[in-house]
């Protein structure tokens, strides 16, 4: 890591598409979760094609083609997986069904590209990391909580660069609105979605694992808890858990779906990063009571403070390189075992969590 002594940081220029029409060809199978529209727009704009969509459900392909009209209906997973010009599938079906899809994907002969979490059981982690080592293809995940927000692009931009100097404590908070009606029936049964720690505690541990540097981590506590979603038992609307890296990093993080109806985003996503010689905090996706939008960045450090607005204006990196990557087998996004890592930590502090009423 650089050391710096400025509080003027400019962010890096943001990417271009990395490859022509045509030279990357990907497909969509799994339309369960609407992240499915986020992830093929980003590797849209960093240049992939959107060649073919699947979804047992005609309604969901046809929403789909309307943001994607390109994108080709196919009849079958097998029309998409045996189509020798798809090099990357991108999926977001019911959670605990990403793992078997993207076996089925890298027995194709493509690499796979899901929403998190990746995985629901500890037995369909071990299976995706066999087939990664067996093919030599990506299972990549879109932590979106850090990949998708440019405030936390920026952070890890900065952090390299020695504004804050050793991360040494990550706090994290990832509220979100449930609006219980919109949610498929999925959504509530645990066995599918995988409990709340393992599905959108996901994002926290990645983002605690790379603002760090940790490649592994201890959970040392964490619990879960169905405050007021009685009516669906099953649910878990409340989640924390603490964590240690192996590099003496700290983490806590708090996970829920308590956001109230006067909130004008879907959650205030924050994330308190300390250092060594300073701090970041980031307002992801809103600044209560102010008029503006999200994607905040406050720094402090030994040379004074200073707010950047970041909307608009440092881009995605992660899925341009994520198409180099499968290019030319490079691990610019993100490694494997980072990936894999992330996964593995949000299933065990779901399986250690202590239940709380």
């Amino acid at each position: 890591m650089n050391h710096s002594n400025t509080l003027h940081f400019e962010p890096e220029p943001k990417p271009e598409a990395v490859v022509g029409p045509g030279e990357f060809k990907i497909a969509a199978i799994g339309l369960e979760h609407g992240h499915i529209n986020n992830m093929c727009a980003k590797l849209e704009q960093a240049g992939a094609e959107v060649k073919w969509v699947y979804d047992s459900d005609a309604d969901k392909v046809k929403a789909f083609q309307e943001k994607f009209p390109q994108a080709q209906a196919a009849s079958s997973k097998a029309e998409i997986l045996e189509d020798g010009e798809i090099q990357l599938v991108a999926a977001a079906p019911i959670t605990s069904e990403r793992g078997d899809l993207g076996l089925e994907v890298q027995d194709a002969g493509k690499h796979f590209f899901t929403a998190k979490a990746p995985f629901t059981t500890m037995d369909q982690l071990k299976r995706a990391k066999a087939k990664t080592e067996e093919t030599g293809l990506k299972w990549a995940v879109n932590y979106s909580e850090r990949v998708s927000v440019e405030s936390a692009v920026f952070a890890g931009q900065i952090i390299n660069k020695g504004a804050i100097g050793r991360v040494v404590q990550v706090i994290g908070t990832g509220p979100h609105r449930l609006n219980a009606p919109a949610r498929p029936e999925w959504f509530f049964k645990k066995e599918q979605y995988g409990g709340i720690l393992c599905d959108i505690g996901s994002h926290q541990i990645e983002q605690f694992l790379t603002f760090t540097g940790a490649r592994d981590a201890e959970v040392q506590a964490s619990r879960t808890a169905n405050y007021i979603n009685k009516d669906h038992p099953e649910m878990e609307d409340f989640g924390d858990a603490t964590l240690t890296g192996d590099n003496g990093a700290g983490n806590y993080f708090r996970v829920d779906w308590l956001t109230p109806d006067g909130l004008r985003s879907w959650g205030d996503g924050r994330t308190i990063i300390l250092g060594t010689e300073g701090f970041i905090e980031l307002r992801k996706n809103i600044d209560i009571t102010n008029d503006e939008n999200g994607e905040h960045l406050f720094l402090v450090n030994q040379q004074g403070e200073k707010h950047y607005s970041l909307a608009g204006k440092v881009g995605f990196p992660y899925y341009h390189d994520l198409i180099l990557d499968c290019l030319e087998h490079t691990e610019r996004a993100m490694t494997q075992a980072h990936a894999f890592k992330a996964a593995e930590l949000c299933l065990t502090a779901q399986e250690k969590a202590v239940r709380m009423e």
